[in-house]
């Protein structure tokens, strides 16, 4: 059964990555106002693009961490999904703890990016990984108190005893704001839309913008994978995971993850991304108040009624 439930997240990022791939072809072409042609194999089409390309290296970067960043930073998302349930007693990682596991990958996600941008030795990488670090900590506060506050009803930090403490009701019922809190936080993690401050085109890319070819592709896909792990993850803490009605378990995962790696995707493409001087305003003086505030209502609200 563990060895299934290995393959099972190993297949389940694979699928995430190329449906995220697809699903931001389609959104960058509805923005641009192009029609959306052949989304489910643009995203081949893209990475041979890459693999064929040469690569290209600056002068005297650090080309151990350079090549090892990319790795760790897909380790992450597979690490991070290994504590999720995947059906009832099917974990890779069924971890008494398995919040502050994925809590670990958050906080070490910030030391890969910027890990990324400093070994390419260019100035734009650098400025793009010293950039994320600020903006990138303050934000992982926002996760400690959503997911506290989720695993409350639980009295567990197990991923898998918070799906269960949800049979009744969902968490994304109980704390309404955090989920999108959450979120915000995936778009944190995976580098895009309004918290798109390491690879952001104002820096030419940022911390990819040295990096080509194969190189490039890696990025390119530890980012996928990673936002179908947070989707993954989000689906499980507040939409009950692999409970539902009729269906197979794995399924209903599978679909809420769907529905919330669209609506990350979504949002990655509609929203604006603020100056950073901003963004750390707003993330200090209304997003973390409002996800302690959260952490508070729902510990008053099991108080009072259980």
């Amino acid at each position: 059964m563990q060895a299934v439930a290995i393959l099972s997240v190993l297949l389940l990022l694979l699928f995430g990555a190329w449906l995220a791939a697809i699903l931001d072809r389609a959104g960058n072409a509805l923005v641009a106002g192009d029609r959306v042609r052949t989304a489910a194999v643009r995203p081949l089409h893209d990475l041979a693009a890459h693999l064929s390309r040469q690569t290209t290296t600056t002068e005297a970067p650090d080309r151990l961490n350079w090549r090892l960043a990319p790795v760790a930073y897909l380790a992450l998302a597979a690490l991070g999904l290994s504590v999720v349930p995947l059906a009832p007693g099917v974990v890779a990682a069924d971890f008494d703890a398995g919040i502050v596991l994925w809590g670990a990958c958050e906080a070490l996600t910030v030391v890969v990016v910027f890990l990324h941008g400093w070994s390419a030795n260019s100035e734009f990488p650098l400025i793009g990984g010293y950039r994320y670090v600020a903006i990138g900590l303050p934000v992982m506060l926002i996760s400690m108190f959503v997911l506290i506050a989720a695993a409350l009803p639980a009295e567990s930090l197990s991923v898998a005893a918070i799906v269960e403490s949800q049979r009744e009701i969902w968490n994304v019922v109980r704390q309404p704001i955090g989920l999108p809190l959450f979120l915000l936080l995936g778009l944190s993690l995976t580098l895009r839309g309004p918290f798109d401050y390491a690879d952001s085109d104002d820096l030419i890319g940022g911390t990819r913008a040295e990096a080509s070819g194969a190189q490039l592709a890696a990025w390119q896909f530890a980012r996928l994978a990673m936002l179908a792990s947070v989707s993954v993850m989000a689906s499980a803490v507040f939409l009950g995971g692999y409970l539902g009605p009729v269906l197979p378990g794995a399924l209903w995962l599978i679909l809420k993850s769907g529905v919330v790696l669209a609506v990350l995707i979504a949002a990655g493409h509609l929203l604006a991304r603020m100056p950073p001087s901003r963004m750390m305003t707003f993330i200090w003086t209304v997003l973390l108040p409002l996800s302690f505030l959260d952490l508070v209502l729902v510990g008053a609200e099991l108080l009072i009624w259980g």
